[in-house]
């Protein structure tokens, strides 16, 4: 059975704000445009517009669709071409793989190299994917806790159950 770690509101304003600061402190490199990732990312990518002042799009990336994604995915790139950065925002970068694909399906729509960074709220040591930015670390081999951001708290306990059992070698 699963740990079910509930992510309280003012923790999950915390780690925006520390992602906010961590923006800002990049003197180097800022977004044009904040990509919430549907559906883990849409929240934390409202709140930082918000706490960084700019405009906010998103992907959706909840179907694992890639017809879907692909057209978005090229029309940012098409962005990142004519000179704009783009920072994702996931809630969790766990396994990597979505990060990954959103890589993968960014380079191939012939996205500017250096253009196109990612933040989440939680980064996991372990995954395949590294990170521009994240709010906290955990490591995979020692927390095996779901984490229930406060967006995903108003689902039935059966649902949050069924979602940790897609992904079993995550939590076992």
């Amino acid at each position: 059975m699963p740990v079910f770690t509930p992510i309280p509101h003012a923790q999950f304003v915390a780690d925006l704000l520390a992602l906010a600061d961590a923006l800002r402190a990049d003197s180097d490199w800022q977004p044009d445009y904040l990509i919430g990732i549907g559906r883990g990312g849409l929240i934390p990518a409202v709140y930082l517009s918000h706490a960084c002042g700019g405009p906010m799009l998103s992907v959706d990336y909840s179907a694992r669709n890639e017809d879907l994604a692909a057209p978005a995915l090229a029309r940012l790139a098409e962005r990142t071409r004519a000179g704009a950065s783009l920072l994702f925002i996931d809630d969790i970068n766990d396994s990597g793989a979505t990060i990954g694909r959103l890589r993968a399906g960014l380079a191939a729509a012939g996205a500017r190299p250096g253009a196109v960074r990612f933040a989440t709220l939680i980064d996991n040591v372990r995954s395949g994917q590294r990170v521009d930015y994240a709010a906290r670390t955990i490591d995979r081999s020692v927390t095996k806790d779901w984490f229930v951001f406060p967006w995903e708290a108003v689902a039935p306990d059966a649902a949050i159950a069924a979602d940790a059992a897609e992904l079993p070698d995550r939590i076992a």
